[in-house]
């Protein structure tokens, strides 16, 4: 039985790897020579829900300000009028006087999701019918808008998005680890559940007609939800509009610093996802290869072959987190020992996943829920 058990655990490993083989070869490929280009570029207004500071936060806001789009209104709101978050704005609206921009300073709660609440005000401001949200701390390229524009243009579509890439905050283990797990777990995760049909909507990217957000009952749908993003996704998909993936990658800032904090976020994002799609996060088990041949080996009991097993997981691994590094020109590199960490993380990360649904988001305690409208019994 022991034997079996530690072949099963072997199978996984590889079954992690194939994944991972596919699906970081698919992330590669999404900013291969794809053509970005329209008829016209209509005009766009950027909405940036923003919640305190950090050490990324300004060069992520600049890289916006850079945009190269013909025309383009920037909105940013924020809660409070104390948040350090309005100071790095004021810096950077200083270098770019020339740039539109815009910023809602309003404490008024619409329901359970400060986000959300936070763009419901901003929106009176909004002057353009295409919008895109997008996080604070997302740093984009220089083509990115004109990569959603593209996108958002072709027949059906209804909603735009992103994949992205982590950036590190810091040099400490906890960020390094944070970015492997986006980088080489999460990123070829999503472009291989792309590739098989699921149309998933990720927030670091959500750019949509303002028709549409009507259609949908405007942000006071998603109010009272956690996973936002994917409620708006499903919202749109019941429009009968697609949601397609811009053929850009951002990054997004990994700020945490304590093992501690990473398993915090990373128990948000893993109960939320197991409360939106019960039966389809199984197939994230096999998102940390590296855990189950280190079972493998456990149960093998030190057996010549299962250290060579996991010797060659941990190789293959490597070899394919460096290999899309390359084709995404990622810095710095990933090392052996962050992919360990990583994988025994998540393992655990998924096992507690089980063990309640209450999430700590922005200071506040949330129940992770399906996304689901709310039965009020009439």
């Amino acid at each position: 039985m022991v034997a079996l058990l530690a072949l099963g655990a072997g199978a996984l490993a590889a079954a992690g790897l194939v994944q991972q083989a596919i699906g970081s070869a698919l992330a590669a490929r999404m900013v291969r020579g794809v053509a970005i280009g329209a008829p016209n570029w209509p005009p766009v207004t950027v909405l940036k829900p923003l919640h305190g500071s950090d050490s990324l936060l300004e060069s992520a806001l600049e890289s916006w300000f850079v945009l190269d789009y013909p025309e383009l209104q920037l909105v940013f709101g924020v809660a409070d009028a104390d948040d350090p978050a309005l100071a790095v704005l004021a810096q950077l609206q200083a270098r770019y006087p020339d740039r539109d921009v815009q910023t809602v300073i309003d404490p008024t709660l619409h329901g359970k999701n400060r986000k959300i609440g936070n763009l419901i005000n901003m929106m009176p401001i909004t002057k353009h019918d295409i919008l895109l949200i997008a996080d604070a701390d997302m740093h984009v390229a220089s083509d990115y808008l004109r990569a959603v524009v593209t996108a958002l243009q072709a027949p059906g579509v209804g909603l735009v998005t992103t994949l992205y890439t982590g950036l590190a905050g810091s040099e400490t283990l906890a960020a390094r680890v944070g970015v492997a797990q986006i980088n080489d777990g999460f990123l070829p995760a999503a472009a291989l559940a792309r590739r098989l049909g699921r149309q998933d909507c990720l927030g670091a990217t959500m750019a949509l007609r303002r028709e549409t957000l009507t259609a949908i009952g405007g942000l006071a749908a998603l109010v009272e939800h956690l996973a936002d993003d994917n409620v708006l996704g499903r919202l749109v998909r019941a429009q009968g509009l697609r949601i397609d993936f811009a053929p850009v990658i951002p990054a997004t800032g990994v700020m945490e610093t304590r093992l501690r904090d990473l398993w915090a976020h990373g128990l948000r994002w893993a109960r939320t996802i197991r409360a939106l799609v019960p039966i389809a996060y199984f197939g994230v088990i096999l998102q940390f290869p590296l855990f189950w041949a280190g079972l493998a080996l456990v149960l093998s009991g030190f057996s010549t072959g299962g250290l060579i097993g996991f010797a060659v997981v941990l190789l293959l691994r490597y070899a394919l987190a460096r290999r899309l590094e390359r084709a995404l020109r990622l810095r710095p590199l990933v090392t052996p020992w962050q992919l360990l960490v990583s994988d025994m993380l998540a393992a655990a990360l998924f096992l507690a996943s089980f063990f309640g649904d209450q999430v700590m988001w922005r200071g506040q305690m949330m129940r992770a829920d399906n996304g689901q409208p709310k039965n009020d019994g009439r």
